[in-house]
């Protein structure tokens, strides 16, 4: 029996290999596999998406196109009801606008408005942080002195100061893609703080070790040392901060959006469609607002739920 040759199994050929292996093995995948409300975030997360890049096939009409809106189809009942008609699934608004085709196209603008915003953010606050925590010094407190002044004010009270400003200089030469542009601006400049915050804590700790001393050694310059081997083991808390900030930042954009501060009636958001069906709650349109709200729950709700998984999982206390 010494001389038996054990079979090779014919599925080993195809079995993962490399980093995709590594990632199947690894803790954070199988706390994921284990959590099934977390399989059902991510699932209804994954739709979200899946739904605004595909808007444009899905929609029954492109609710930013005036040529295609007829005021004569205006506030049609949702399609299961006695007023209902064919193909308003989810009713029509004041403006002849098929609802869940405005949600499709809304749900692009929030998401894009949400992760642009987180990115701005994450940039600039990773990007201070690691000069506060890597140089230390005057350089440090003045930028820990600007983020404890900022945390004072709520973020929507700092986005809507930004989009103020932004809107008195500019007037009317702000159209739908400046809008957008400002309300990235906004929320970026509202959520830097808690990335700089957290990598400036990382690297204070991070930079008395032995790498960053061999690194220095060999004479490398600091901003590679701070990109290349100090920023990575900062990766953890980050990705939770950037996850739970992706909701807040939809959420604001939605909340500058029903103030009437955010994108405009002819481009709308989410936020922008429950301001509009907001109007005509009480005049028996429940669908016009209620529609936008439930998307815009459930995304926030399925953000949320992996934001707080993903804070465990990462959580070396909890595994």
């Amino acid at each position: 029996m010494s001389d038996a040759v054990v079979p090779h199994r014919s599925e080993d050929h195809h079995a993962p290999t490399g980093w995709f292996k590594r990632a199947l093995d690894s803790d954070i995948f199988y706390s994921f596999r284990r959590s099934r409300l977390t399989m059902v975030a991510a699932a209804i997360t994954l739709t979200f998406f899946l739904l605004a890049i595909f808007a444009s096939w899905l929609a029954v009409q492109n609710p930013f196109d005036p040529a295609q809106l007829q005021l004569i189809n205006s506030r049609i009942a949702p399609l299961w009801t006695a007023d209902g008609q064919s193909p308003f699934l989810l009713g029509t608004d004041e403006q002849g606008r098929d609802v869940l085709s405005a949600i499709l196209y809304g749900l692009r603008i929030s998401l894009a408005v949400g992760i642009a915003g987180v990115v701005f953010a994450g940039a600039l606050g990773i990007a201070l942080g690691l000069i506060a925590g890597y140089f230390g010094g005057v350089v440090d407190s003045v930028i820990m002195r600007i983020a404890d002044v900022q945390l004072t004010f709520p973020a929507i009270l700092i986005a809507l100061l930004v989009n103020g400003v932004a809107k008195s200089l500019l007037g009317n030469r702000l159209d739908e893609m400046s809008t957008l542009g400002v309300l990235i601006i906004a929320i970026g400049l509202s959520f830097w703080v808690q990335y700089a915050r957290t990598v400036r804590g990382s690297v204070m700790v991070e930079k008395n070790k032995d790498y960053v001393a061999a690194a220095q050694l060999i004479g490398l310059p600091a901003p590679k040392i701070m990109l290349r081997h100090v920023l990575p083991n900062t990766m953890g808390p980050i990705l939770v901060i950037a996850t739970i900030n992706l909701a807040l930042a939809i959420i604001t954009e939605a909340t500058l959006s029903f103030l009437g501060a955010g994108m405009p009636d002819t481009m709308p958001s989410l936020g922008t469609l429950i301001r509009i069906g907001n109007n005509y709650l009480f005049a028996g349109e429940w669908w016009i607002v209620a529609f936008p709200g439930i998307a815009l729950a459930g995304l926030i709700l399925s953000i949320n739920l992996l934001g707080d998984w993903l804070r465990d999982a990462l959580n070396p206390k909890l595994r």
